[in-house]
């Protein structure tokens, strides 16, 4: 199931699900089906992850024309980031693929060796913003805006000491994130001040569902800035793969429903480039995810 935030010229934020290429409104749909159902992400999140095929069979059994008002085509909507506002930091797995290890060690103060366990950071909530929206680069800030596209992960269920043979029941599905980074604003090898900057994790356009994903290790994900592709790779490169983040991560923190792991980005970074690349004003980056879809954003200078 593809299910997203959206909105209309007439409704507050509302949660929904494509069908026959159309926004379907979930709480509607629950209505018209007299089986109750939230109006938002982290609502239906926590219903547990049974929910989804409870609601795809009603899907199967209901009428077409049942469907008809509650729908709204595609360009009547403003899709929103699927989670708008994370009840906790995003968080993301640094140097996870072999060559952004290489990559980063011949432009950044990365050592090149290879993580022995998952390099942990964080990106706060107001990080968040959807497709079609606004990169901020604040000037007085950065100079050095660069892009990361990564397969994100999302929490389905409390987890603690979660072993990695299990780990994959701990999912609830998968989105885009692209993990904009300032790579002029680490500090002492910090880097919350360079990946935790207000719009610098742009995810949508929809959450799918991890009944829908036959392999998360074998997925496609690429990159373009103004046309013109950066980044072109597979997750099934990933250093340390959703099984191993989850159990390390569960042993670090409790995992809780609604939880964002951000997988890491593969080689084709602004930095690693020569000479190196970054963006500035008007640039538009577009990052994809096989079988989730694309995020495209503009930068805009402040």
């Amino acid at each position: 199931m593809k299910l997203l935030t959206y909105k209309t010229q007439d409704t507050e934020p509302r949660l929904g699900f494509i069908h026959n290429n159309q926004v379907i409104d979930m709480q509607d749909f629950g209505d018209i089906s007299n089986f109750p159902l939230p109006n938002d992400m982290l609502e239906l999140i926590d219903m547990g992850f049974e929910v989804i095929a409870e609601i795809t069979e009603m899907i199967t059994e209901t009428p077409e024309n049942f469907f008809e008002e509650i729908a709204y085509e595609m360009d009547e909507v403003t899709i929103l980031a699927p989670i708008e506002k994370p009840r906790k930091n995003i968080i993301g797995i640094g140097l996870n693929y072999t060559e952004h290890v290489a990559e980063s060690a011949r432009t950044l103060d990365t050592t090149g060796k290879l993580p022995t366990k998952p390099i942990i950071f964080s990106k706060p909530p107001t990080t968040v913003t959807a497709t079609n929206t606004e990169i901020i680069k604040n000037t007085k800030l950065t100079l050095q805006l660069d892009w990361e596209c990564e397969l994100a992960v999302i929490i389905s269920k409390k987890g603690k000491y979660v072993p990695k043979s299990e780990a994959l029941d701990y999912v609830f599905g998968y989105t885009v994130i692209n993990d904009i980074s300032a790579r002029d604003c680490r500090r002492e090898g910090q880097w919350i001040v360079s990946k935790g900057q207000d719009t610098f994790a742009p995810m949508g356009p929809v959450i799918v569902t991890k009944d829908e994903i036959e392999n998360p290790h074998n997925l496609n994900l690429s990159l373009k800035v103004n046309g013109v592709e950066k980044q072109n790779s597979n997750t099934k490169y990933m250093l340390f793969n959703i099984n191993d983040l989850i159990e390390d991560l569960s042993i670090v923190f409790t995992l809780e429903p609604g939880d964002i792991i951000a997988t890491g980005t593969p080689a084709g970074v602004g930095a690693g480039r020569n000479p190196q690349e970054w963006m500035y004003d008007g640039d538009v980056v577009e990052a994809t995810v096989e079988g989730i879809g694309t995020i495209i954003n503009t930068v805009k200078e402040i």
